[in-house]
């Protein structure tokens, strides 16, 4: 499987591994997803698209990271932590949605559009923010759900990669 030979290429670099949990982590995380969200807001109040739709994925990355921590999962890089939503926590569609956000940020922040267009209009953005926000409150959802026996479980799902 190639998202297993990347995993275990990143294991190999020390861009991933397993730490113990920690809460307080996984809380500081949630603040700060939560701080970027509002700097999405700001940005698109100010009608600057491209930068709030980039806030909105990283308000969706720090939200994702706070459950790494939670779980004792530390992952150094952005693709790895898309493949380990799906593969070790099985949400397929805040997957989905983490792998949208993440080309989108990619677009955004790497390329420029073609002098004259928006990469981002105003609707797409307002759309972007509130799909994070609904991702946010999902994810925050599972977890204040999750148990130690499942923290376990995931651990050693982690570990068989």
């Amino acid at each position: 499987m190639k998202s297993s030979n990347f995993l275990n290429k990143l294991k190999t670099e020390k861009l991933l591994n397993l730490v113990e949990p920690s809460d307080e982590i996984s809380k500081s995380y949630l603040i700060k997803s939560d701080k970027c969200i509002q700097v999405a807001k700001l940005a698109y109040d100010a009608g600057i698209y491209e930068n709030a739709v980039s806030e909105a994925y990283y308000s969706i990355y720090n939200a994702v990271m706070s459950l790494f921590f939670k779980c004792g999962i530390k992952c150094e890089n952005h693709s790895g932590a898309v493949i380990i939503i799906k593969e070790i926590f099985n949400l397929d569609k805040l997957h989905a949605i983490f792998l949208e956000f993440k080309k989108d940020r990619i677009d955004n922040q790497y390329y420029l559009p073609i002098l004259g267009t928006e990469s981002v209009n105003k609707e797409k953005c307002s759309e972007r923010i509130k799909t994070a926000q609904n991702f946010n409150a999902e994810l925050k959802a599972h977890i204040g759900r999750i148990s130690i026996q499942q923290i376990n479980d995931l651990r050693t799902k982690f570990e068989k990669i």
